[in-house]
């Protein structure tokens, strides 16, 4: 079973999320609300794929994707920032710190979900 991990400090947006993706059984869901628990948490459980918010408590989302993709273990982790940020300097900060992908709030759960199989190779 694939492990897709949500970091975000707003509640509303874990609970779109978990409603969105939790019914699947093809994935488990890890929730993180502030950097450093998405950090210690994808290091322990080495998710398949990351959603992390840009800016979160304790550690942004930039700073723990780059501190993943920087890791020989943590590496291969697909990461794709979620934040209401859509301009285009977050958008090559996010690919200069190593995201696989940049997803703006707010977004449709269909295509949150298109996202999730894409990523995972599950269409």
């Amino acid at each position: 079973m694939k492990k897709v991990l949500l970091a975000d400090d707003e509640d509303g947006v874990l609970a779109l999320v978990a409603a969105t993706l939790g019914n699947d059984n093809r994935y488990s869901l890890l929730m993180a609300r502030d950097g450093e628990e998405a950090l210690a948490l994808a290091r322990k459980e080495l998710p398949d794929l990351v959603f992390l918010d840009v800016m979160m408590p304790k550690m942004d989302g930039y700073a723990v994707c780059q501190a993943l993709k920087q890791s020989p273990n943590t590496r291969h982790i697909k990461i794709i920032m979620l934040t209401a940020m859509a301009q285009d300097a977050n958008r090559e900060r996010a690919r200069a710190a190593g995201a696989d992908g940049y997803f703006t709030k707010p977004f449709s759960p269909t295509t949150l979900l298109e996202k999730v199989s894409d990523m995972l190779g599950l269409t």
